[in-house]
């Protein structure tokens, strides 16, 4: 069992920053796939960004590439979400994600969710 727990969401101005973190408990924390998802007003839930067991390797959605960055620290079992220059878009619930399995490719794949943490973009 793995416990997620987010902070760090708020209100911003477009243009703006945030910076989301995700803190884990529970069972090894480097066994797996983290991810950030969201999930918008009246939209599904999408994949953000993903990082790699060691964290050597990170992919993020094309409509937050350049802005958004996905980075863990093992010894620390957290895994963050640095968001630049925030449009009204992004405006959703983000929620961190852990995946046990080969691949992190959609919700269907995710083992554990975080509670979720609200981000708001007023333009």
């Amino acid at each position: 069992q793995v416990q997620l727990v987010e902070s760090g969401g708020g209100s911003v101005q477009a243009g703006g920053s945030l910076r989301l973190s995700c803190v884990a408990s529970g069972r090894s924390f480097s066994n797996y796939i983290m991810g950030w998802f969201r999930q918008g007003p009246g939209k599904e839930r999408e994949i953000v960004a993903k990082v790699s067991w060691s964290g050597g390797s990170t992919i993020t959605a094309d409509s937050v590439k350049g802005r958004f960055t996905i980075s863990r620290d093992n010894g620390r079992s957290t895994v963050d979400l640095q968001m630049n220059s925030l449009k009204f878009e992004d405006t959703a619930v983000y929620y961190c994600a852990a995946s046990g399995r080969s691949a992190l490719i959609s919700s269907r794949d995710v083992d554990y969710w975080g509670q979720g943490t609200q981000v708001t973009v007023s333009s």
